[in-house]
This record gives structure tokens, sequence and C-alpha cells, in this order.
């Protein structure tokens, strides 16, 4: 079997493969944003025979077939959902150049050039944040999960010096960890994977701003201590999921200090401010956090998943996955530490930095620049279009995050459940609803670089229809 094919067949397949690709690149936004099968639909599409082989280009021609109608098209300008942006076109050839020569990025000395990319972007972005040479390190993760799940092991070793060999076992202690009642359910994942159980995990109340109150954390921190239990972690949310609301950190830093506590940002969304000039102090106090997930497959527009774990503890990664194996190259310390069998919870590992890498070297961090700004003023001329509509707006971040409704309706979840299955039934555009404190409103994020005026004002003009239906 020659699983190389020949160069005519790879030539035949590259040209057709490139041209669909093109076409439907080109023209996202002639596809409807999403359609909505049956299970028994999808599943009776499936080709599943795998005792007749077929030609590569039929093969690739099936599945691209498929992803076309069986997904929501997160691409689309007209998609306002979660953080999955369009990627740029850069960024898709480094996914496939990091598919082509396949580094091994477990050790230094198999993808040296790999490796040393990595560690100089872990340190160009810790630096964007506030950290300070020689002490920044980090590593690229699969996602925000294991990123998060990072810090959690790092903040663990750092603070139990036997976590290593004797684990949970041997805390005498309960360790607590705190996160908002908006923030991110990852932090019970993470809690879960590292052993210490979802009970670990305190959720603080949130202001009417859906920030962590951090009277609350403090009087929590103290009952726990009474009780006998360890606080030891804070997760701080620098742009929640569902309203983009950013905890006040410089306040949440200082009762971390007062009471010891390990302060991990989730700016996995919002961190991207951090490369704008007029934007960053959104981020004050971020700098003084002990470690931060970013997740450049959000806001910097690459291909999923792409994340980022960065700390200002040297040493911590280390402390939390050195490990030593026969079968591994024997390397300098500090060549050693740098490789992920030795510095993260991954062993083999593909290059994910290529993907922020290449994008970098043709567009520079102006050109990101321009690109967050510009979703920015998007996000405010949606604000704008919806006041200037009748809908009111109940979230006040300055990240281009909207939840709103018509305010007749606000405590009437009928109504936006209507808004959002009508707007998602005709296909034209991709909305959320989300339930803000008590009231049901509607949910639209700017996540698409292409997103223009021309594209917010059909929005508009759809959630009008829809609302006009619903009163008749």
């Amino acid at each position: 079997m020659n699983f190389d094919l020949t160069s005519s067949e790879r030539n035949t397949t590259w040209n057709f493969l490139w041209n669909e690709l093109e076409d439907y690149y080109s023209k996202t936004e002639k596809q409807r944003t999403a359609i909505y099968p049956e299970r028994k639909e999808v599943v009776h599409a499936l080709d599943s025979d795998f005792e007749q082989p077929r030609s590569t280009k039929e093969a690739v021609e099936y599945v691209l077939k498929s992803l076309s109608k069986y997904a929501v098209h997160t691409p689309h300008p007209a998609y306002y959902g979660m953080f999955n942006p369009r990627a740029n076109f850069p960024s898709i050839l480094a996914d496939v150049i990091s598919a082509v020569y396949n580094p091994q990025l477990a050790a230094w000395g198999h993808a040296p050039f790999a490796v040393e990319v990595e560690h100089m972007l872990i340190q160009r972005i810790g630096e964007k944040f506030g950290y300070t040479a020689p002490n920044i390190d980090g590593v690229f993760a699969t996602g925000g999960q294991e990123a998060h799940i990072t810090g959690l092991l790092c903040a663990l070793h750092e603070k139990y010096p036997d976590f290593a060999s004797s684990g949970v076992q041997g805390l005498e202690k309960l360790p607590v960890v705190y996160c908002s009642s908006a923030s991110h359910h990852a932090t019970i994942k993470a809690a879960r994977v590292c052993g210490l159980g979802g009970s670990a995990v305190k959720y603080i109340e949130v202001d009417d701003e859906q920030r962590m109150r951090v009277d609350e954390l403090e009087r929590q921190i103290k009952e726990d201590l009474e009780l006998g239990l360890q606080p030891f972690f804070v997760f701080a949310t620098m742009g929640t999921t569902g309203s983009g609301a950013i905890d006040p950190l410089p306040e949440i830093n200082e009762i971390a200090k007062q009471y010891n506590l390990w302060v991990h940002a989730d700016a996995a969304y919002g961190g991207a401010v951090r490369l704008t000039k007029e934007h960053t102090e959104l981020l004050d106090g971020i700098e003084n956090t002990d470690s931060i997930t970013f997740d450049a497959h959000k806001w910097l527009s690459v291909p999923m998943a792409a994340s980022l774990f960065i700390t200002k503890h040297r040493y911590a990664l280390g402390k939390a996955f050195s490990i030593s194996a026969n079968f591994m190259p024997e390397e300098e310390d500090e060549i050693d530490r740098l490789s992920s069998y030795t510095h993260s919870i991954q062993w083999s590992r593909r290059f994910i930095g290529l993907k922020l890498y290449l994008p970098l070297l043709v567009f520079g961090w102006e050109g990101y620049e321009e690109t967050i700004l510009h979703q920015i003023r998007m996000g405010d001329y949606l604000r704008e279009q919806l006041l200037a509509n009748g809908w009111k707006i109940y979230n006040h971040s300055q990240l281009p995050i909207v939840c709103f409704t018509d305010e007749r309706m606000e405590e009437d979840a009928a109504f936006s459940k209507f808004v959002y299955d009508r707007t998602l039934e005709k296909g034209n555009a991709w909305i959320i609803n989300y339930p803000y404190g008590k009231y049901a409103t509607l949910r639209a994020c700017i996540t698409n670089y292409n997103t223009t005026e021309k594209h917010i004002d059909d929005l508009i003009d759809w959630l009008n229809e829809n609302r006009e239906e619903y009163l008749k």
C-alpha cells in the first residue's frame, strides 16, 4: 500500500482540495450560518464502508461536502456566537506546514527551531502581559482547559513541596479554589482532573456587572480558614464568556497576597486587548498575577486549538512536570527544560505555536492591533444600532460582547427564546440566548475580523423582524 500516493495523484488531489477550500474561504458569506438536521440524518449520511477503498479525490470531496452541510459555519461574518473566529490565512498555512513536517516537540533535539519559536513567543507575549524576563516561562497547550489545569498543578506543586510524590492523599487540609459565579466551567473540570474534586471549588457572588465581588471573596476565605480548609488558588476572569465581565484584578491581587493565594488570570479571550495601546488598561493588575491562560485561537484568529499558559515563576513548570526517562535524549539542563515532556502535561506534541508565529511574521503586532480595534469598533456600532432600534443593553463591557433584549419582554424568557430560535432557523446569523442575571437576554459577540457595519445592519433588521413576528 503506497501511503504517499504517487506524485501525480498528490498533485491532482492538492489542486482539487486547494480549489475547493479557496472557494469556501472566499465565499463563506454565501453559506447559511448553520442548519439543524436530525441526528439520524447525519448518522445516515456517514460513509462507514471501509471494506471498499475509494479514490483520494472522492474521499476528500465527500468530507468537504459533509462539513459544508452539517456544521455551524463559525468563519461566517454573521456568526456572533462563542469565541470561534475565522482563521487568518497564514495561520491556516501554518497548520498545513506543521502537518507535513510533523515535528516532534517532546524533546528540543528533535525540533530545535520549533521549540525555540514557541519559547520566544511565550517570552514576548509574557512581556505584553507585564511579566519580566528572565522569570517568564510557559508552554503552548491544546486548549484553555489544559492551560487551566497546568496553572492549578503549578500552584499545587508550589504550595505543597511534596505534592509530586504524595499527591492529594498527602495533604492534611483540603485545598480550596475560588472563582466567580460567572466564570467558565473549566474551573470545575480542572479541579476534578487534578484530584481535588468539584467540591473544592467555591463560587463567589458577582456584582451587577457580573464581576467577582471582592468582599465576598475575602468573607469566603475567612470562613474556609475557620473550617480548617486551605485556601490557595483564585481564578480571575478577564472577559467572561457570557457578558465580557472583567474581574477586579488589583483588589483580588491584594487579597491573594494577604492570604498567600496563587492568582491565575483566565485571559483566554480578553487577554488580546494587551496587544493594543488603547485598551491595555482594561487588564490592569494582570502583571501581578502568578499565571495566565491566553487562547490564540480566540481573538487572534488562528485555527483551533492554540492556547498559551504563561507564568512569572520560572521554575514552576519544572516542579510540576519534570521527569526523566532513559529512552529520551540527554540534553543540557537549560535545553532539557524546554522539552514538552519535562515542561508540560503533554509528551509528544505538534508544533502548535506555528499557527501564531507565521501570522506575526506576516502581519506583525501592528496588524493584530488593527484587527482587535476593528472588532471593538464593530461592538460599539452594534450597541449604537441596538439602542437606536429600541433594544435595551444589559452588560457594559468594553469588549465586543453585547447582551440585549426588548425591555418590555426582559422577564419573558419565551421572547428571547423565540428570537433566538427564529434567527437560527432562518440561517441568517448565529447568536446566543443568554440569561443575564434574572433577565432573559440575547447575546452577540463580534468574533470575525471580516464583520462590517453592513453585516450588523442586516443583523438588526433580522432581529427587528423576529421581534415584530413575536408581538403579532
